[in-house]
């Protein structure tokens, strides 16, 4: 016979899952602030790195070098020209890295973190079009498994959502923080 109590190991298992994805994030955001002020920008992949790949059996034999694959590639050169636009983009990805991470790390305001994360992937992946290797990337991979984490409200399994949860209003519990919350 089934019973509904998880088992055990789930809980810390999320809050494994959860902790490592955030480190994910918060290390890729800190290894762009610590580089220097105004060191990162994406400025040069936007211009440069967006003719995305394809492989097999999209192509087989040799691709002409420039070959522009990725349908929007377009949008992130003409992206790329806007300086305005850009100081937005480079603060938003350092910012927003650090901040997803951070969050992740802490179980709070987990959902919104986690729909965050999975957003910024989902701009990676579309941006790179990364395709020589099959459908799935390391973008899209981490888009699926940082929703996954908003979705089961993994800051519920030793997060402060948990500690907090019942103190916010339900709207924003279940939006921005981890749902109702579970025993871990």
């Amino acid at each position: 016979m089934r019973t509904t109590a998880s088992p055990t190991w789930y809980p810390k298992a999320v809050a494994v899952g959860r902790i490592l994805v955030g480190v994910i994030f918060l290390w890729a955001g800190l290894e762009k602030f610590i580089g220097g002020a105004g060191a990162f920008t994406a400025k040069g992949f936007l211009a440069f790195g967006t003719g995305g790949t394809l492989g097999w059996p999209f192509v087989t034999g040799a691709v002409v070098e420039g070959t522009i694959f990725n349908p929007t590639h377009q949008f992130w050169v003409d992206l790329s020209k806007n300086d305005g636009l850009m100081n937005v983009v480079n603060f938003l990805v350092q910012f927003g890295q650090i901040s997803i991470g951070l969050a992740l790390i802490l179980g709070i305001a987990t959902r919104f973190a986690s729909f965050m994360g999975s957003l910024m992937m989902l701009f990676f992946f579309f941006a790179a079009w990364d395709f020589a290797y099959g459908v799935v990337n390391q973008h899209l991979t981490y888009a699926v498994v940082t929703l996954g984490l908003g979705v089961i409200g993994a800051g519920n399994y030793y997060g402060l959502d948990a500690g907090l949860g019942g103190s916010l209003p339900a709207g924003i519990r279940r939006w921005f923080a981890s749902g109702d919350t579970v025993a871990a």
